[in-house]
């Protein structure tokens, strides 16, 4: 079959696609930005087409001959997330419609009864859209999703891990029936193929086990070998509330939390098992949760990650500069310039560079870094938490900390971007060079462009902190170069 995927840059889009590929499906990605898709295993066996589903742009290109069209984007963290979602799903549908497209695959959430989150109603809105249009639609059903990286087990995973007492909202006893990833990812494999034009329905899709959120964080506590948490529900915290004291706790900002804890206050349980009827359950069942769990916390520790929720592009970066652009649209733009030699070989140095972040930190003032993440954080930035995939391998487009990776040179050249708030855009430049004497160079080049009068404030009042912070990180990361024992060789990326 020939599919298209949308959101492949995502959590659930990136894992989609290698097994699509695996089935023997062919596979075309529609992206508001190839360079995200550049670095991914996969590249090379799939076509990328330039669009964007909200602005209804390259969706007739991504469309052209396509089969099976998988809707996997969605705008949770924007303003006015209810309507652009709106107005992408119809902008799919139409497109599909017009291509002759003979099924769309979309992954939703529960549709509680009565009044629903704003998150589950659009979410419950977009599935609808599909199932009106003309085109047979499988709308699956699923509520929290157990995986490696996903954004609903980081938040249970650090909720959990963090706190061993805690004062909980009501909701942590509503029941939910989570589900594997990997379970999920079957079903959307099987889309493509299993369903007769006559099908068009939704789906609910779950697990095995029903808990409540306080089961869920109790069972976490004993998979992962930690004490039983203390648990004491007050009901005056409001889902307003309490997406803030996650979003202080755990990686998840509360952009992102406001509605994924807004959809908590809602049981999501399945009201059938339809699904069977068409791809029958494994002959050893479905994944339960303890098992999900030990996966994902076995990919974390072996470092094998697949994907991750904080890879989803942020909505402002198509149309931010580059530092190498001629012509800043933002006007002056200051720089803060390193540069260090070292003893260390290129290899040596470019395997520092391109681990840092993280658990490696950022090789200067550890309070320093710590307290701008927490500032990021209660101004309703994504802070310092958000980690990286990989400890030791980045992809353009991946999130390290409140970084995002603008361009990677293998070997050579790290460019990250800042999602940090800040009144204006930064990017930090990180390279391995070479100079005419044969010496190994650390330069690094902090480049800031202001938004008005604010940004030339702040970076005056930050400026004097720049050589304890910037000035060391250059220093220790030249320094800890010598430190690699072995060098390995830069990996080749297409």
């Amino acid at each position: 079959m020939r599919c298209l995927v949308t959101g492949a840059t995502g959590y659930v889009g990136g894992r989609l696609v290698p097994r699509l590929l695996a089935a023997g499906h062919e596979v075309r990605c529609l992206t508001r930005d190839p360079r995200r898709l550049r670095d991914v295993p996969w590249s090379e066996r799939v076509e990328i087409v330039t669009g964007d589903v909200a602005e209804d742009e390259g969706l007739a290109e991504a469309m052209r001959g396509v089969e099976v069209a998988y809707y996997l984007v969605h705008a949770l963290g924007q303003e006015s997330f209810e309507d652009v979602d709106r107005l992408s799903a119809l902008n799919f549908a139409v497109a599909c419609e017009r291509a002759g497209v003979e099924r769309i695959v979309y992954l939703g959430g529960p549709v509680p009864p009565g009044k629903a989150s704003a998150h589950l109603r659009s979410r419950g809105e977009v599935g609808d859209i599909f199932l009106r249009c003309a085109v047979p639609a499988t709308v699956f059903r699923a509520a929290v999703i157990i995986g490696s990286g996903s954004a609903s087990f980081e938040m249970l995973r650090y909720l959990t891990e963090r706190l061993p007492v805690m004062v909980t909202p009501a909701w942590v006893r509503n029941r939910i029936q989570p589900i594997a990833i990997r379970d999920v990812l079957r079903y959307l494999v099987a889309a493509a193929t299993v369903f007769p034009p006559p099908v068009n329905r939704a789906f609910d899709i779950g697990g095995p086990d029903v808990l409540t959120y306080a089961g869920l964080m109790q069972r976490y506590a004993r998979i992962a070998g930690l004490r039983r948490r203390v648990l004491v529900p007050v009901r005056v915290l409001t889902p307003r509330l309490s997406s803030h004291w996650v979003g202080l706790v755990t990686p998840v900002p509360n952009r992102i939390a406001r509605p994924l804890v807004g959809s908590l206050i809602h049981e999501a349980v399945c009201t059938e098992h339809d699904i069977a009827a068409y791809v029958p359950d494994p002959h050893d069942g479905l994944t339960g949760f303890d098992t999900a769990v030990s996966l994902a916390l076995r990919r974390i520790r072996d470092a094998d990650v697949e994907t991750r929720w904080s890879g989803a592009m942020p909505s402002s970066a198509p149309s931010d500069p580059l530092p190498s652009d001629p012509a800043w649209s933002g006007g002056s733009a200051y720089r803060d310039e390193r540069a260090h030699s070292t003893q260390a070989s290129p290899e040596q140095l470019w395997h520092v560079i391109e681990s840092i972040g993280g658990e490696h930190g950022w090789y200067s003032s550890r309070l320093a870094w710590s307290l701008r993440g927490v500032v990021d954080r209660l101004f309703g930035g994504v802070g310092l938490r958000r980690g990286r995939r990989d400890p030791q391998r980045l992809y353009a487009g991946e999130a390290v900390d409140f970084w995002r990776v603008e361009e990677i040179v293998p070997g050579e050249l790290l460019r990250l971007r800042a999602e940090m708030k800040m009144p204006g855009r930064a990017w930090l430049e990180l390279r391995a060079a070479v100079d005419e004497q044969d010496r190994t160079v650390y330069e690094q080049v902090l480049v800031f462009v202001p938004r008005g009068l604010a940004g030339h404030v702040y970076w005056r009042t930050v400026a004097p902190l720049h050589g304890l912070v910037f000035g060391r990180m250059a220093r220790n990361i030249a320094r800890a170069a010598l430190s690699v024992r072995t060098a390995p060789q830069p990996t080749a990326r297409s």
